[in-house]
């Protein structure tokens, strides 16, 4: 197969990651449950660090730290989203090879798992040995977002396609592929494929393997972990059912065939 002539990564942050939405309206929960805005922010999975590049952008007193074991994108967050950053902002933030199961020396304002990441984790005592870990590495009165998928259309069969512009490549395709759920272990796989521009195909370009939690879970093991307190933000619908992009705080929800939802974690 002919290499292709855009990063996976690069292709990945136009399909899947929105970071500006995690930089500037997160923090604003923060504020609101902690009192005081958040400077100091970790980014757990980070990947191709663009949620930690865009945080240092936000403000001179920002600083972000990304968290990954994958040294070809932490090779790729350095060198390519680091790299496009102000000299002063690039001293703002630092990528480490580090298991999150391991707790950090420095103490942060909130850290942040997303697009589901911490999934990887099947068994209870290893997202709780995380949740523990996190909450170890957090300032007093720091805050633990967790982005979580879940319904029935998140665990059904499914092949998805969408159109995305990439620039200085043309319209790309990325195809995202739900496998079978496991009922009983509550596992599924998950893929994502690319089609370029003269018929290239990136099969499989990335793989998950993922446990799916559940909201009611998750809070329960921060509880465990010893987070004095936990807060679901799940999106609002208009009149129709249709998502609204705005998360809010709720105790309750409407039956959904699938979701995207914050679980929070207080210190």
């Amino acid at each position: 197969m002919a290499k292709s002539p855009i990063s996976k990564f690069k292709l990945y942050e136009l399909a899947v990651q929105s970071p500006n939405w995690q930089v500037d309206y997160l923090p604003q929960f923060h504020t609101w449950l902690i009192g005081k805005p958040p400077t100091l922010m970790r980014e757990d999975f980070c990947g191709t660090g663009r949620i930690s590049c865009e945080w240092v952008k936000r403000s001179p007193k920002n600083k972000a730290v990304g968290l990954d074991l994958d040294p070809e994108v932490l090779a790729y967050a350095k060198n390519v989203n680091q790299d496009a950053l102000s000299a002063s902002e690039k001293k703002r933030v630092t990528f480490i090879k580090q298991d999150v199961l391991k707790p950090t020396r420095e103490k942060f304002d909130f850290i942040g798992a997303y697009n589901f990441s911490y999934f990887i984790f099947h068994e209870r005592k290893q997202l709780l040995k995380y949740a523990k870990a996190a909450c170890q590495s957090l300032k007093n009165h720091g805050t633990f977002f967790l982005e979580i998928a879940g319904g029935e259309g998140f665990k059904e069969a499914c092949y998805e396609s969408k159109t995305l512009q990439a620039p200085g490549i043309g319209k790309v395709e990325q195809v995202w592929e739900q496998h079978q759920y496991d009922p009983i272990t509550q596992v599924s796989d998950f893929s994502i494929h690319f089609k370029l521009p003269g018929q290239l195909i990136i099969n499989d370009a990335f793989t998950y393997h993922w446990r799916i939690w559940e909201i009611r879970e998750l809070r329960e093991i921060l509880v465990d972990a010893g987070f004095k307190k936990t807060l679901v933000l799940w999106e609002k619908t208009d009149e129709k059912g249709k998502w609204q992009g705005e998360y809010l705080p709720a105790e309750a929800a409407n039956h959904s065939q699938s979701f995207i939802a914050y679980v929070v974690g207080v210190k």
